[in-house]
């Protein structure tokens, strides 16, 4: 066996402050992705007092808030949670790029976990499959990757 350092988290949400920002457009999918955050975190141990959800009106404005409210030092990790569904015109492609770059950069100028669980879907079936149909829950799976990410990042900090 190896003597190579290995750091590795686990999923305890126990004790870690989180909020999740939620899109409004696009409603009838992001609140199911909000159920299965909100489920994932409490079956992993955290405390509905330790949860907010903040709705922003759509995935564009979703960067600037989450910034913001990663920055604020009041939160172990964000949870970002949206659809941006294709239509017939380019602005799919500018809203999605917009969203997933910001909430990067947030990520990074707060240095605490950013998930992404903003869907970029082709078609409305796609999303439906994605916030709790045939392909699972992206929600709980951004859930699940704040509560190790915050947990490694604490274990990092020697």
């Amino acid at each position: 066996m190896s003597s190579v350092r290995t750091y590795e988290a686990d999923l305890i949400a126990r004790d870690l402050r989180i909020v999740i920002v939620a899109a409004r457009f696009n409603d009838f999918v992001v609140n199911r992705l909000v159920e299965g955050a909100i489920d994932a975190l409490v079956r992993h141990g955290a405390s509905e007092k330790d949860l907010e959800v903040v709705r922003v009106p759509g995935a564009f404005e979703m960067p600037l808030v989450v910034r913001r409210l990663a920055l604020s030092k009041r939160y172990d990790a964000v949870i970002a949670l949206g659809a941006v569904i294709k239509g017939g015109t380019a602005h799919f492609e500018f809203v999605a790029g917009e969203c997933t770059s910001g909430i990067a950069r947030a990520a990074i100028d707060a240095g605490i976990p950013v998930t992404n669980g903003v869907l970029t879907c082709d078609t409305l079936e796609q999303a439906i499959d994605r916030a709790g149909g045939k392909a699972g829950n992206k929600g709980a799976e951004a859930a699940l990757a704040a509560i190790e990410t915050a947990n490694l990042l604490k274990r990092l900090d020697l």
